[in-house]
């Protein structure tokens, strides 16, 4: 398996027009998923929730996937979760990265998980799988979910107990900023469910909703098209599956161009 490029080879090899920013501190989680905040390049803007491509050198050509951006707008750097795939193109590679090392990023972000995607509501939640969490790490701790959402659910299903360590550090992090927590105040739920494991809340989260588990342990009431809005992003049969259930409550999908009651990422999945 061949490295990526070094930091001081890197500079030389940059394809115009893309970004190439300094990687400030990386964390992993387990040995299939990691994150990592990378410098903020001038002038780069972005709505949360959004993706961009970023990338590496790899044998001397830049190879590119699609990543949410899970920091928020207001953020000075770029916070990514990504999985680890031994074999990956890029990400056998990115799992490598260090403090210092610098990763490519082309210059326009895009996505659906937006909040302009969504006609007006009170209630959001936010369904995610695996690494699908990201885009809502960024929505989240961001101060406009609140003034638009009375109540933001956050639902994050995985395998395993460990994998969802990541969504509680995010919440804790809220909860130790003196600034967000003031906004975010108590309208931030948090939802993990396992799969595999003996955890509180067990079961892949549409069938937690179909025999609805998930509005009991809530205390919520059943999807309703006049308060609820929802964003999904995962795995495939997630989507789908989240996608139908929502559409037999009554709720429509949205899109940038024409805001609904809910919207998917189908960039990727993971």
């Amino acid at each position: 398996m061949n490295a990526p490029a070094k930091t001081e080879d890197l500079a030389a090899t940059v394809p115009a027009g893309v970004y190439a920013e300094k990687v400030t501190s990386v964390q992993h989680y387990t040995d299939r998923l990691f994150r990592f905040r990378m410098t903020r390049p001038d002038g780069f803007r972005f709505r949360s929730g959004e993706f961009a491509m970023i990338g590496l050198m790899v044998d001397g050509k830049p190879v590119y996937r699609a990543y949410s951006i899970a920091s928020p707008a207001w953020d000075e750097e770029l916070e990514f979760f990504s999985i680890k795939v031994p074999d990956g193109p890029l990400t056998s590679h990115l799992q490598q990265i260090k403090q210092g090392d610098q990763v490519l990023m082309r210059k326009k972000p895009t996505g659906t998980l937006v909040l302009d995607a969504l006609t007006p509501g009170k209630r959001l939640y936010m369904f995610s799988t695996g690494t699908g969490i990201a885009p809502f790490a960024s929505l989240i701790r961001d101060p406009e979910t609140y003034e638009k959402f009375d109540e933001v659910i956050l639902t994050h299903t995985c395998r395993e107990v460990s994998e969802l360590k990541y969504g509680f550090d995010l919440v804790e992090e809220i909860a130790q900023d003196e600034l967000l927590s003031e906004v975010v105040g108590g309208k931030l739920r948090h939802y993990a469910t396992v799969t595999r494991e003996a955890f509180p809340y067990q079961g892949r989260i549409t069938d937690l909703i179909s025999n609805g588990k998930m509005f009991a342990d809530l205390g919520v009431d059943p999807f309703d098209p006049a308060i609820d809005r929802a964003m999904i992003c995962g795995s495939t049969g997630m989507l789908k599956e989240t996608k139908l259930l929502l559409e037999q409550a009554g709720l429509t999908e949205g899109a940038n161009n024409k805001p609904g009651e809910f919207v998917i990422e189908r960039a990727f999945v993971d």
